[in-house]
């Protein structure tokens, strides 16, 4: 995957825990666990609007490229 997220680092540094970043972002538990995991194909702006608010960053702070092994041969 070329997008890594970085939210588990941002919530470490915080000391918050899932369960209260996702009831003040909007989001259940297991979409925060879909992000957090790599799994999620897509991401609203307005929702990475509501994290960045948040946990008071930006959106580079929670979203990082990675070139993947096979783009880069």
């Amino acid at each position: 995957m070329a997008i890594v997220v970085r939210i588990d680092v941002e919530l470490a540094k915080r000391k918050m825990s899932v369960g209260e970043f996702a009831e003040k972002v909007g989001l259940t538990p297991a979409n925060v666990a879909v992000l957090k995991n790599g799994r999620a194909k897509a991401v609203r702006f307005s929702t990475l609007e509501a994290m960045c608010r948040v946990l008071e960053c930006q959106p580079g702070d929670l979203l990082e490229f990675v070139e993947d092994d096979e783009e880069s041969a």
